[in-house]
């Protein structure tokens, strides 16, 4: 059994896990993975070409098996906003870390995120799915799967790193 040392972020697409993950880690003096750049590396494709070549369901697979196995220690984790689509993905990652969600409201998501196609972001619901429909989707699966809720909205990087930090002290 591994050990639960690790910091796993969750939340929407813009709600800042990469970005704030690497100021946390710095903080916290932990090593830093952005599980995109995994799947990335390990397909040797960006995001988009993966859910463009394998579908949203398809990439959810993808995504599935490779953060099922990841191993790490005393690192920050920051997922992609899909990684909550998988169960078997999240119950591995709450083994091996904490699962802290980076809450945004609709409104903040909105402004943050200025193209979903270029970002490879999995729209389950087609490419017409609509930002508020991946918001309402996603909403109840990260409060489902969060250990620890801390709410970024209006916080720069570096105060909404040092709210998660305190936060997890707390936990």
């Amino acid at each position: 059994m591994a050990e639960k040392d690790n910091i796993v972020l969750i939340g929407m697409p813009g709600a800042g896990k990469s970005t704030l993950g690497i100021v946390l880690a710095k903080i916290l003096n932990y090593d830093f993975i952005d599980a995109d750049l995994v799947i990335q590396n390990s397909c040797d494709k960006t995001l988009q070409k993966l859910i463009d070549a394998c579908g949203p369901e398809g990439f959810i697979q993808v995504e599935n098996e490779i953060l099922r196995e990841l191993n790490a220690s005393k690192s920050i984790i920051a997922t992609g906003g899909s990684a909550v689509y998988s169960d078997e993905a999240m119950k591995h990652l709450a083994e091996i870390g904490t699962i802290v969600y980076l809450k945004i409201t609709y409104d903040q998501l909105v402004s943050r995120l200025s193209d979903l196609q270029e970002r490879g972001v999995v729209l389950k619901g087609g490419i017409g799915m609509s930002l508020r429909e991946l918001y309402d989707e996603r909403l109840p699966l990260y409060e489902q799967y969060a250990e620890v809720t801390v709410d970024v909205n209006d916080l720069s990087i570096t105060a909404a790193a040092r709210k998660v930090a305190d936060a997890l002290k707390q936990a």
